[in-house]
């Protein structure tokens, strides 16, 4: 069976990605925090799929973390959803340099190091994918969350342009990136959402069905939802000025 490594595995999309993968035949191996979560979770989709499913309590904000996420990669994946993130509390210079080099470091250099890891070894074998969960934000106006997933974007382009020659096109690295998603991370984030439209909003099971659909196509960059490819579309054409006042203010109000 193949076997797929997702990190931020408890919750939101990372949740959805391993009901999913775990329903269409992979093993799992499941990186989070919370321990007793993690392994709730992982004993609930063995019972459910008959998968093997296997447990990797890291923090991918700290070096112990990465390096324990490296050395399971590196044993061999044939999937890794780089999904694991977070909403800080706040504007710029409303939160401290600290929570925001942090999220630097989940959001970039997280990302940078398990898909170094993992590529050698896909190339190796003539198969496999990464895909890296961006946002929406990336094209948009957000502060160092919407740069560090700007650079998601950037990164897995670049980094799919590089191995291009050398997988033959059977190697996919993918940015999948969702405008709102029904998930714990506005909660987390103490981030008010009533001023949000309904027809804003996405499922994960939705985004998680789009971003296979659009790994398996060979699509490099991925965007769930007709609604968020006119806005993203349309947006390229607009003033950056004015795309950076809109998009500052909307769906960010803080509890």
């Amino acid at each position: 069976m193949p076997t797929a490594l997702i990190t931020g595995a408890t919750a939101g999309i990372g949740a959805a990605f391993a009901s999913r993968l775990a329903a269409d035949g992979f093993d799992l191996v499941l990186l989070a925090r919370n321990e007793e979560r993690l392994t709730q979770t992982a004993k609930d989709l063995h019972d459910k799929y008959a998968v093997n499913t296997e447990v990797l309590v890291a923090d991918l904000a700290s070096e112990e973390g990465l390096v324990a996420a490296e050395e399971r990669v590196r044993k061999g994946v044939d999937l890794l959803v780089n999904n694991a993130g977070f909403g800080n509390r706040g504007t710029f210079l409303n939160v401290p340099v600290s929570d925001e080099l942090t999220m630097l470091r989940v959001h970039c250099e997280a990302v940078l190091r398990l898909t170094y890891a993992a590529l050698p070894g896909m190339i190796e074998r003539g198969r496999g994918g990464v895909i890296n969960v961006s946002s929406a934000a990336a094209f948009a106006t957000r502060g160092t969350y919407g740069a560090s997933k700007a650079w998601v974007v950037s990164f897995s382009q670049g980094v799919s342009a590089d191995i291009a020659g050398r997988s033959k096109g059977n190697v996919k690295v993918m940015a999948l990136c969702p405008g709102f998603v029904h998930t714990e991370f506005h909660e987390r984030a103490q981030m008010s959402t009533g001023d949000i439209p309904g027809f804003m909003w996405l499922e994960a099971d939705k985004v998680v069905d789009a971003g296979l659909r659009d790994l398996r196509r060979g699509l490099v960059v991925s965007i769930p939802g007709a609604q968020y490819k006119a806005i993203i579309g349309v947006g390229k054409l607009v003033p950056r000025r004015l795309v950076g006042r809109l998009s500052s203010r909307a769906g960010r109000k803080y509890d």
